[in-house]
């Protein structure tokens, strides 16, 4: 039986992640809660395992992964922003290309995507790959966020104290996201990404628009669709859906690990906007840990 420990358990996506473990042939290990920042007692847990979760800040997850140095048996899954990008490690979005499954299933280490990239690279990377949207072309990307993505302060900041209706945030324009879009969705200019939450606990929609009379050749509405719906076939978590509804629900997949994509246009007016709705505790983090550790672990989905 595949042995995974959880480090860092108790926060938001562990107790997800601990959670959907439970429909799995798997021991989860479990440190001792007065020994969860004893690094001895923590690599013997890593020791024991066979897979290790990090779910902890960015640069407890470094030191994490430093003190697991020399485990050759242990695979590391890191739900941090800390190795999304980094050199040696896969990106762990399996619908990221037709062999994005199996060099996770084959690696070592692998970094579980961010939710806001979820959704912006599960919608671009397609219509930049087939030549659609240039890699260069100036993007807007606009998400919305449950509110329990932002971890433990903000969970009490809305739950006890009422929180706001609606905030925009990372108004500096230098979210540490943007270089996990930029590497896995193809683009090579910097898009403008703003985030915000709402005032719901779970649930995302992450939009970008797009002018088609600024794409190259005769871009239509149809070649849109077309591109996604083909780049997705078969794929059991992310699809392509109708646009024919009136409003979109942010919180419309939560508590669901999949995500639905979907292309608004209007071919008078050259104009369209790409959505993606997913939960942000869901394929936006523990529901995407479950599908990497399936893969890493040769678990049957």
């Amino acid at each position: 039986m595949t042995r995974v420990f959880i480090d860092g358990e108790a926060g938001t996506t562990g107790l997800g992640i601990r959670d959907r473990l439970r429909s799995l042939p798997v021991e989860i290990l479990s440190i001792d809660p007065a020994k969860r920042k004893d690094p001895q007692a923590r690599l013997e847990m890593m020791q024991s395992a066979d897979i290790v979760v990090l779910c902890l800040p960015d640069d407890a997850a470094r030191e994490a992964v430093a003190l697991a140095k020399g485990l050759d048996n242990v695979k590391i899954l890191d739900a941090s922003t800390a190795h999304r990008v980094a050199a040696n490690w896969e990106y762990g979005f399996p619908e990221l290309d037709s062999s994005q499954a199996a060099r996770i299933a084959a690696a070592r280490h692998v970094a579980n995507p961010g939710c806001y990239p979820t959704g912006v690279i599960g919608l671009l990377r397609p219509l930049v790959a087939a030549g659609l949207v240039p890699a260069d072309h100036p993007i807007t990307v606009n998400a919305v966020s449950g509110y329990s993505g932002g971890g433990r302060s903000e969970i009490e900041a809305h739950e006890h104290k009422g929180g706001p209706a609606f905030e925009l945030y990372g108004l500096g324009l230098e979210h540490k996201h943007v270089p996990e879009i930029m590497a896995y969705a193809g683009l090579k200019r910097r898009p403008l990404f703003v985030p915000s939450i709402g005032h719901f606990a779970q649930g995302m929609i992450v939009s970008v628009p797009l002018q088609l009379a600024d794409l190259p050749g005769y871009v239509r509405v149809s070649d849109v669709e077309e591109c996604l719906n083909a780049y997705y076939e078969g794929s059991r978590y992310v699809s392509l859906a109708s646009p024919d509804l009136a409003r979109l629900d942010a919180a419309a997949l939560a508590d669901s690990d999949e995500m639905a994509l979907r292309v608004h246009g209007s071919e008078k007016w050259r104009h369209v906007l790409l959505t993606a709705s997913l939960d942000n505790l869901g394929k936006g983090a523990a529901g995407a840990a479950l599908q990497n550790i399936r893969l890493m672990g040769g678990l049957e989905d």
